[in-house]
């Protein structure tokens, strides 16, 4: 990908290059294409978001997800956030993943592996009830597809009390390092052990709540979430599934 790629870039494909949302240190790790950003921030459950409230940034974690170019989010009606909301606020979304630790034969060349996505734009309070409704059965479903329809609705209360988040995408980067050791040559002989050690969060034992009646089963749709797959591996699963691919 040229330089030239990423200051124009095909608007089907690509977010454009701005300086807020340029790579600009191992900008060859950087991407700004859709087909990249986007399975970063599906393979994630969790993510974490900036903003700035009355001169005091904040960094909240919480669950995010996906409706083509648009993040989700929820919260508590008492957030703090909630008064600013209604007119709009600038946000920064953020998702990184591990994926291994790189041992190098100096300490300065040490470094890990990873995925990581960021991404701008104006959050909004979800206020219209049939979005807001479709946002929260989308908080379900997109984890857990199909799992809305066999519950007990939520109460007018408990809807109330819920407040969700809408953020176009305006702006939007990726940065990954997926490779070995970056040694420099001269260090190559040194008699020091320097590797990868891969970093990995695979899923456990399902536990079953002791008040589920017997007999009951698994939904077929959780069975991405098997043990021993991986959860990045398994959220992309879901998420195909959500989108009827």
């Amino acid at each position: 990908m040229t330089q030239d790629t990423l200051t124009r870039p095909d608007t089907e494909t690509q977010f454009p290059v701005t300086p807020r949302n340029k790579v600009k240190r191992m900008h060859e790790r950087g991407s700004y294409d859709r087909a990249v950003i986007y399975p970063i921030l599906d393979a994630a459950f969790l993510c974490h978001v900036s903003y700035v409230i009355d001169g005091q940034p904040f960094a909240t974690p919480t669950i995010h997800w996906r409706e083509g170019d648009t993040l989700y989010w929820h919260g508590s009606s008492a957030s703090r956030m909630l008064r600013h909301l209604k007119a709009g606020m600038p946000a920064c979304l953020t998702v990184a993943h591990l994926d291994g630790l790189v041992l190098a034969r100096c300490g300065f060349n040490h470094s890990a592996n990873y995925r990581s996505a960021m991404c701008f734009g104006i959050a909004r309070l979800v206020e219209d009830p049939d979005e807001k409704a479709a946002a929260l059965t989308a908080l379900v479903d997109r984890f857990f597809p199909g799992r809305d329809a066999t519950l007990r609705p939520s109460t007018a209360q408990e809807i109330k009390a819920t407040t969700v988040i809408a953020m176009e995408i305006d702006e939007a980067s990726a940065k990954v390092r997926a490779k070995g050791v970056g040694d420099d040559e001269e260090d190559l002989n040194l008699p020091i052990w320097a590797g990868v050690i891969p970093v990995r969060t695979v899923i456990g034992t399902t536990e079953t709540s002791p008040h589920v009646p017997a007999g009951i089963p698994v939904p077929d749709p959780l069975k991405v979430y098997a043990e021993g797959t991986p959860l990045d591996a398994a959220l992309l699963a879901a998420q195909r599934i959500y989108e009827g691919a």
